[in-house]
């Protein structure tokens, strides 16, 4: 089974994000894998060792990416690429999945995994675009996932419920919380993944233009939230209390 894996590097959740000249400041930043992209790594080694074949991570970026890629190498991934998005000015999820979508065309899939969001975005669009343009079947925010032969069987997150669906492969899938629980890096994990072969491509090697995966948005301004004021305890009667209160969501809150 040829398995992929598509994947993003991202802040560290427990990162602290500072905003300097209206950019994201990355100074001294800790970066990982996207969390939800770890439970998309897991099952597909999970998958491979179930049915055979190997597993590939692709992700896109700069050079700094390959760590996160020998992360994904030494949890039992076989092969990683790094797309290099080096000479791309400016990316956008039209971008990332237009880069992906383009090298995926080439390769020869069972199925694709990735995860539902980034931490980072959260816009979740990357792998339900992937499979638009690699025109298979997709299904998000996946909990179970089964297969056999050429079918899978499929358990998604609904609104508060949960459903069942059945396709046949080739699939894109991505991965909500609950799917597995993710594996460490072992250290014979960490020594192999040293061994392991990791590819670089360029714009020239995927035979595209930079001015075909010319973002289509653009950011207009970034900015943290405001800051929590303290909460205020109001006293008295009753009665009083609730006239003060509709008072200050009317005058400071300003949602009345």
């Amino acid at each position: 089974m040829n398995i992929f894996v598509i994947m993003k590097r991202t802040f560290d959740t427990e990162e602290k994000i500072a905003v300097s000249n209206g950019q994201i400041d990355e100074s001294g930043a800790e970066f990982i894998i996207n969390p939800y992209d770890e439970y998309a790594i897991e099952e597909a080694i999970t998958l491979r060792d179930a049915h055979g074949g190997e597993v590939t991570v692709v992700t896109v970026g700069e050079e700094e990416a390959e760590k996160e890629l020998r992360t994904a190498l030494a949890m039992g991934a076989d092969k990683a690429v790094l797309i290099d998005s080096e000479d791309v000015d400016e990316l956008d999820q039209f971008t990332t999945a237009t880069l992906l979508a383009t090298y995926l065309k080439g390769q020869e899939f069972d199925i694709i995994l990735g995860g539902n969001v980034a931490v980072d975005g959260g816009s979740g669009q990357v792998g339900p675009r992937v499979a638009e343009l690699l025109d298979i079947a997709q299904v998000t925010t996946i909990t179970n996932l089964e297969i056999d032969g050429t079918t899978a069987t499929i358990v998604r997150d609904v609104e508060g419920d949960q459903e069942t669906v059945e396709v046949s492969l080739p699939i894109l899938v991505t991965a909500q919380q609950g799917l597995n629980e993710p594996r460490y890096p072992s250290l014979p994990g960490i020594m192999k993944a040293k061994k392991k072969p990791l590819e670089t491509l360029d714009l020239d090697d995927l035979d595209i233009d930079e001015d075909d995966v010319e973002a289509k948005t653009k950011t207009i301004e970034i900015f943290l939230p405001p800051q929590k004021q303290a909460g205020k305890v109001l006293e008295g009667e009753l009665n009083d209390q609730v006239k003060e209160l509709v008072s200050l969501l009317k005058s400071e809150a300003k949602v009345i």
